[in-house]
Parts: structure tokens; C-alpha cells; sequence
């Protein structure tokens, strides 16, 4: 698959997990029991797969995007540091999770806003990379940029959208099914 529609194939399948984690803090918003596993599966595979090696295929791409285009050189800088924000509000909403599942009591107001930093950030930064960076990649990177970003983040198994998804994520895989 060319590199620029795996870029935007996985921004489609992290819009859908985002979407499916608004709806469970909606629904804890309204007062109701939203479905805390899943909610820790979401984030657990944005922290794998994304944090681990989407982001840094980026971080790559964009240091090569930015020789080739200096103009875009202040989003870039901005996109990879919101990779950072991203990890970093997503762990601390992973922890308030998993702090919840083991019986402690976090405030609403504490998860409510760990979940809008996250999904905030993340769905941002998804919309800016789409309308203002993958583009102008497709036609500034060559070749040689693109297996630069190859072999500095070899592809990893992806354990959610990939042809065997790992167990830990066969509920959410079918979560997200019965979304579409």
C-alpha cells in the first residue's frame, strides 16, 4: 500500500475509536455506567499501535516534509509536539481507567476532563495532519524520503485492524462492527 493511503487508512481507524470513546464518556456524562474495559482498550491500542508506530513514522516524515517545504515548518513542529501532549493525556486517562476498575473513586469532573484533553487533541490533530500535511506529502516526499521513514519505524503487527487482531482486542474489533 502506498505510504500516503496507509497514513489516512489509519487516521479513518483511530477517528472510529476516538468516536466509539466519545459515546462511553457521553455516556458517563449523562450519569450512566459507560463500558470502562472498553474505554481501556481504545486508549491501550492508541498507546501501542500509535504512540508506538504512527507517530514516529510522522515525526519522520515530517522532518523530511519540512526541508522540502520550510513554509510548513511551525505546524510540523506543533504536530510533533502534540504527539507528545497525546501520550502524555493519554496514559494519565488510562490511569484514572484502570484506578476506577480497581474500585477507587476519581472525580467526574477529573475524568471528564482527561477524556475531552485526549479526544480533543487527538481528533485535532487527526483533522490538521489530513488538511493541511498529507497532501502537500504526497507531493513533496520521494522515494528516498519515504524509505527513510520505512527503516527508522519498521511496521508493527497491528493488533486491532490487522488481518488476526491480538484477543485482548476482539471485543473491540466487534464494538466497532456494530458501529458501522
Amino acid at each position: 500500500m502506498n505510504p500516503i493511503a496507509a497514513w489516512h487508512e489509519e487516521h479513518v481507524y483511530f477517528n472510529q475509536l476516538l468516536s466509539l470513546l466519545r459515546r462511553q464518556v457521553d455516556v458517563f456524562h449523562r450519569g450512566e455506567q459507560p463500558n470502562y474495559e472498553l474505554m481501556q482498550d481504545i486508549i491501550a491500542y492508541l498507546r501501542e499501535y500509535s504512540d508506538r508506530f504512527h507517530h514516529p513514522r510522522e515525526d519522520v516524515a515530517f522532518a523530511r516534509l519540512a526541508e522540502h517545504c520550510p513554509d510548513l515548518d511551525l505546524v510540523l513542529a506543533r504536530l510533533m509536539q502534540e504527539h507528545r501532549v497525546i501520550a502524555h493525556a493519554g496514559e494519565k486517562l488510562l490511569e484514572q481507567l484502570r484506578a476506577i476498575e480497581g474500585g477507587a473513586v476519581v472525580p467526574r469532573a477529573e475524568l471528564e476532563a482527561a477524556a475531552a484533553t485526549y479526544l480533543v487533541y487527538y481528533s485535532n490533530h487527526i483533522v490538521t495532519e489530513e488538511e493541511d500535511v498529507v497532501t502537500r506529502a504526497a507531493k513533496a516526499l520521494t522515494e528516498d524520503d519515504w524509505e527513510a521513514v520505512r527503516v527508522a519505524v519498521p511496521a508493527g503487527r497491528d493488533p486491532l485492524f490487522g488481518g488476526d487482531p491480538q484477543e485482548r482486542y476482539r471485543e473491540l474489533r466487534r464494538q466497532i462492527a456494530l458501529e458501522a
